[in-house]
């Protein structure tokens, strides 16, 4: 295998939808979300009211690639062994060896009924909200069950449920709805020629969401324009990643779609391109041999999760992947110049365009925290030497995934046959991270 990696050589290109093709506006997106299940839990379950109240300073709590263990309400991050960095509430024993054990079998581990894996913005709110509502529970002298997590999982179920934009329910969907630019950010016009350069290149182009389809129709046409379906040859949503890599086809076949809903009867196989919902890789995988007309296309796949991304496409795929870590710009990655397109999009409004929704003063979720530290690197002061330990997450990138980047824009510029080095088992784990690595891996570098 070489040591470069260039898209010119592939001939699918995948994305996924949220917090990849589409990037968030992270703080409005972060309190909207844990709005959405605080109220839940007050509204509906009888929780403390003082659950929906938070300072700006809470917010440094949100720390992408946490666990939590269900059953005792303890948030660990992991260093790169499995073994404990640091921890919210009480560490037992067992810890560091059940940890251990458990990073042998890495993501797939934490889909287990004891385990959860905080991966992505969309339930990272649901750490902190698990933190406060145990911390609650505390406080009363109430003791800490598996009760908690059920209803928290009851509340994301309410907001997230896949019929839940179609009625109109819960909280984040009828708020996105409302106000779509208040929470999404519309694509470069860079961006929206590079996906045409490459479908007139001759290069296949995938989406493959978990969102539902009347979701991903909203946020494509806000980030790409009404035609967007003409960027894409295949689009699937309803993907529940990973199960969509992972399962075998008669677990999770196709389904068309007749407004916005799935056919009952699933597909036998997949035919043609089109639009689906749900679907197996082994289905794709031989639609795209009949469409490259070879026995192995070469697939790059793009997306911001270990667990429904990178782990899976890669290991059962084996597709080359591409990781969205935004996390690299809190530590000194520049920021791409995001220039947005100068068409205009749906609903949205003068006071949207002037960033009328700005924080104040909270932490963005990919930024480095004062209380769980680097996402790559932890730091740890003993009678004043520093000790630095990859992360957990930091191996799984280099592990799993050809290279990483903060967003597609650090890469829309450049040519299709730009070569990028990749992850490379004889070159520093640094190798594979454009424009450059975080500072906290360089730092780790030179000690």
């Amino acid at each position: 295998m070489s040591e470069y990696f260039s898209l010119s050589e592939c001939d699918v290109i995948g994305f996924d939808l949220d917090h990849t093709l589409c990037r968030y506006n992270l703080k409005e997106t972060s309190r909207l979300i844990y709005e959405s299940f605080a109220r839940y839990l007050v509204e509906h379950k009888g929780y403390d009211k003082d659950l929906l109240h938070l300072t700006p300073a809470t917010w440094d709590f949100c720390f992408k690639g946490l666990v939590v263990d269900l059953e005792e309400g303890n948030l660990v991050k992991l260093a790169e062994d499995g073994t404990v960095l640091r921890l919210i509430f009480e560490l037992s024993s067992y810890y560091q060896i059940t940890f251990l054990a458990l990073i042998c079998d890495l993501v797939l581990s934490f889909v287990a009924a004891k385990y959860y894996f905080y991966d992505n913005y969309f339930d990272l709110p649901g750490a902190l909200l698990c933190a406060r509502a145990v911390d609650m529970l505390n406080k009363q002298g109430a003791e800490i069950t598996s009760d908690f997590w059920k209803d928290i999982v009851a509340a994301i179920d309410h907001n997230y449920n896949t019929s839940a934009f179609r009625e109109d329910t819960g909280t984040y969907f009828p708020s996105v709805k409302r106000c779509p630019g208040r929470y999404l950010q519309p694509c470069s016009d860079a961006v929206k020629r590079w996906l045409r350069s490459m479908k007139n290149s001759g290069k296949i182009l995938l989406l493959i969401t978990s969102s539902h389809s009347d979701y991903c129709r909203l946020v494509c046409e806000h980030i790409l324009g009404s035609d967007f379906e003409e960027l894409f040859d295949i689009i699937i949503t309803n993907a529940l990643k990973p199960g969509f890599f992972s399962l075998v086809p008669q677990q999770r076949p196709f389904r068309t779609l007749v407004d916005d809903v799935e056919e009952s009867e699933g597909l036998p196989s997949l035919e043609k391109p089109g639009w689906y919902s749900q679907g197996n890789w082994p289905h794709l995988h031989e639609l795209l041999k009949n469409m490259t007309n070879k026995t192995e296309p070469k697939v790059v796949y793009f997306g911001d999760s270990m667990r429904s991304d990178m782990f899976p496409a890669c290991s059962f795929g084996k597709w080359e992947t591409v990781m969205i870590v935004e996390e690299m710009e809190g530590e000194g990655v520049p920021r791409a110049n995001a220039t947005p397109s100068n068409s205009p999009t749906p609903s949205e409004s003068p006071a949207e365009k002037k960033g009328k929704f700005e924080d104040q003063g909270m932490k963005s979720p990919s930024a480095v925290s004062n209380q769980w530290g680097s996402y790559f690197v932890d730091v740890q002061k003993n009678e004043g030497e520093e000790t630095r330990r990859l992360t957990w997450c930091c191996h799984s990138i280099h592990t799993y995934s050809t290279m990483a980047i903060p967003s597609i824009e650090a890469i829309a510029d450049l040519p299709l046959d730009f070569k990028f080095q990749r992850f490379f088992s004889d070159k520093p784990i640094t190798s594979g991270y454009y424009p450059r690595p975080p500072d906290s891996l360089l730092k780790w570098e030179e000690n």
